[in-house]
């Protein structure tokens, strides 16, 4: 079938937008235009929250179709980076009224990608698109049984995790390593402005490391000593103010006062040891958190897929590997690829390969 798709992922310090096509004789769409439009930490001072910046956000969507994507219009489909959502499956879901109230008014994590669904809702509305989409969103949750036992009775562990990347990832290093998907096991590592990993067994997420639960990151603090953090977020009077501490305050940019890893490693060939010594740390958290993964599959693992932003950091990514290489041999897939895998996602939906699931809560 041809087709026509347009893209929208917002990230913590951009907003990405792309016109995919397709055709009946592939099984991919390709990417025609794709425009980022990046926001400094300076520029986000003035939205301290992810609601603050829905009309921003919405603001430039509207001149990329005005000035962009009309070229290639008529759409078939909007399709965006799915938010922090209740527990959902793997795959598809039509953007409903639903979703947009949850993620506004309901959901109380601060997440740059909870106003994409929204725009990406009014977009189609008022554009006329006949079908908006998230694909594979955060909130996937294929846990098994074991794995969601925490300890306390009545707080179950959820699966929040970069699940986008890191399926469309676990099945391309399957492929590479002439597997199929649902046969292979794979540890996949999503390292980028958050950090989560995952064990992808028989086809399915069965257990994870959460951006909460593992290595701090370029601006996330990660695990914590729990009674050490009730303590620190001590006076802070409101949840969302206590979430901004774990999110977007701490990890590299609360060392450094920058989230972006380039800058620490230019630190470090100057010479700056506390940035080394940071820095290593980041692998080494990372790498104990693919070790606690392995125990899952009894050590039992194909490969470990390091992909994301962080993973152009040779430096990162070596020492990643070296400490692991015990557990199986470790494959690098850097960027996070997360425009592509959401076109391919909608335009299996459209080709009828999948089916989008309803939205309820």
């Amino acid at each position: 079938m041809k087709c026509s798709i347009m893209v929208l992922n917002t990230g913590s310090t951009s907003t990405k937008m792309a016109v995919y096509q397709g055709h009946s004789d592939s099984d991919e769409v390709n990417q025609v235009v794709l425009k980022e439009y990046t926001h400094s930490k300076e520029f986000l001072k003035d939205y301290p929250y992810m609601s603050d910046q829905l009309p921003m956000r919405r603001k430039i969507a509207d001149e990329f179709v005005e000035t962009i994507a009309l070229l290639y219009a008529p759409f078939d489909a909007i399709v965006a980076r799915g938010g922090i959502l209740c527990p959902i499956n793997s795959g598809g879901y039509e953007i409903n009224e639903a979703m947009v109230n949850y993620l506004l008014n309901v959901s109380q994590e601060e997440h740059a990608s909870n106003v994409a669904a929204c725009i990406a809702y009014e977009l189609a509305k008022t554009h006329s698109i006949p079908h908006a989409y998230i694909y594979d969103g955060i909130t996937t949750d294929e846990l098994e049984p074991i794995s969601r036992i925490s300890g306390i009775p009545d707080m179950p562990r959820v699966s929040v995790i970069h699940a986008l990347n890191m399926r469309a990832t676990a099945m391309k290093a399957a492929k590479d390593l002439e597997k199929n998907y649902e046969q292979a096991t794979i540890i996949v590592a999503h390292l980028g402005g958050g950090i989560s990993l995952s064990m992808h067994q028989n086809g399915k997420i069965v257990d994870v490391v959460g951006d909460d639960e593992g290595p701090f990151s370029p601006e996330r603090c990660g695990g914590q000593q729990i009674i050490q953090l009730i303590k620190y977020l001590h006076g802070k009077n409101s949840i969302r103010d206590q979430l901004k501490v774990i999110r977007g305050n701490s990890g590299l940019s609360g060392y450094f006062g920058t989230n972006d890893a380039r800058d620490v490693q230019k630190m470090i060939d100057d010479g700056n040891e506390t940035a080394k010594l940071v820095y290593d740390a980041l692998a080494y958290q990372i790498a104990k958190a693919i070790a606690t993964l392995s125990v899952v599959t009894y050590g039992k693992v194909d490969c470990i897929v390091l992909t994301g932003g962080l993973a152009r950091s040779k430096r990162l990514t070596d020492q990643v590997a070296e400490r692991t290489g015990f557990i199986a041999s470790t494959r690098v897939y850097p960027g996070e690829n997360e425009m592509d895998s959401l076109a391919n996602g909608a335009y299996r939906i459209l080709s009828a390969k999948e089916t989008a699931q309803p939205f309820l809560y």
